[in-house]
């Protein structure tokens, strides 16, 4: 475990710890500390839980969903003499379209095609113009 991880796990302990050393005298109704607003929002574990869910939500799941979106989106507009590249590496020229699958020219010579899944498709684009992107990305 890193050091950062060592170091939450033994946060509540520590805080624990300060709490019951400083002391702190009961407030009105018997329940320590007092009544402000810092207890009310910090005093039990549901607020830094629904922050941390809510964190999870915009930098996990969000962008995932707008992957899937954007990569709905591009196979539904998948067109002849697109050049595509599938999930197995295989490059081709889109030929002729189907509600769930693609044909593909991969051999300009011999005029091979093949049938794919409309899902089996990666990327749209030439393997050069994806790596230009990936180039200009990592920058």
């Amino acid at each position: 475990m890193t050091v950062l991880a060592d170091w939450a796990l033994y946060l509540p302990l520590l805080l624990a710890q300060a709490e019951k050393a400083a002391g702190q005298a009961p407030g009105p109704g018997g329940a320590p500390g007092g009544n402000g607003i810092f207890d009310a929002l910090f005093g039990n574990m549901m607020f830094p839980l629904m922050i941390t869910l809510l964190l999870m939500y915009f930098l996990l799941m969000r962008p995932e969903q707008r992957k899937k979106k954007d990569m709905e989106q591009l196979l539904a507009n998948l067109k002849d003499n697109d050049h595509v590249v599938t999930i197995g590496g295989i490059c081709g020229v889109v030929v002729s379209t189907s509600k769930n699958s693609v044909i593909l020219r991969v051999d300009d010579k011999n005029g091979t095609k093949i049938k794919v899944l409309r899902s089996a498709i990666s990327r749209v684009g030439t393997p050069d113009e994806a790596a230009e992107e990936e180039a200009k990305a990592s920058k």
